[in-house]
């Protein structure tokens, strides 16, 4: 019984959850993380104060839960077109940043969300703490991606697949924040991104 009266309230919660995360993604788009208030989320969400707080400890937490939540949705992307590939398709190793990623490891992952993050996180030892753990976990999913594509390509790297995949996402932050500082449109940010990626899959590749 106990079992039974706990699902509907857990799916509450998941779902309160998700109301926040989502309401501090488009006040987050309007005003920026430091004018997004506690109380400008829960009212665009629907909530109280004290649902807010019964999910998440800080606005931070909500933003830091907000970033990890977009980049796994984009890697999971990522990875179920990898899942797709048949090995006949891929006629050098820098097609596949066109095949794989497709559009942008930075779609909907807003550079300016991530460096107030980042910006907190140098003043803010526990953020700083979270703002890593967040960053390893990334690291590692991309390392799994990279690794079956290695292994279902026969590809050699020339660098450790953990090196490869920090690179690849030094990349993608670095030209999704200049590119945004320069004032480029989405679409024009992520034709620069894949440029990007494809020579850098070009050089970490060695010739069969």
């Amino acid at each position: 019984m106990t079992d039974v009266g706990e699902r509907p309230a857990s799916r509450r919660r998941e779902q309160t959850r998700a109301r926040l995360l989502d309401a501090a993604h488009e006040v987050f788009a309007e005003v920026g993380m430091d004018a997004a208030s506690v109380e400008m989320i829960c009212e665009r969400a629907g909530f109280t104060r004290g649902a807010f707080y019964s999910n998440f400890e800080s606005k931070d937490e909500l933003f830091l839960a907000l970033i990890t939540q977009l980049a796994e949705a984009k890697l999971e992307e990522v990875a179920a077109r990898v899942r797709e590939l048949e090995s006949g398709s891929v006629t050098d190793p820098s097609s596949l940043v066109r095949q794989v990623v497709g559009v942008s490891l930075g779609e909907r992952m807003e550079p300016q969300l991530i460096s107030e993050i980042r910006t907190q996180a140098l003043r803010d030892r526990r953020l700083a703490s979270a703002y890593l753990d967040w960053q390893n976990v990334m690291r590692r999913r991309v390392e799994e991606i990279i690794g079956h594509v290695v292994g279902q390509f026969g590809l050699r790297l020339r660098l450790p697949v953990p090196e490869v995949a920090q690179l690849l996402l030094d990349v993608s932050d670095d030209t999704c924040t200049r590119a945004t500082l320069e004032g480029h449109a989405q679409g024009e940010i992520n034709e620069l991104l894949n440029t990007r990626l494809e020579r850098l899959v070009g050089a970490l590749v060695e010739a069969p």
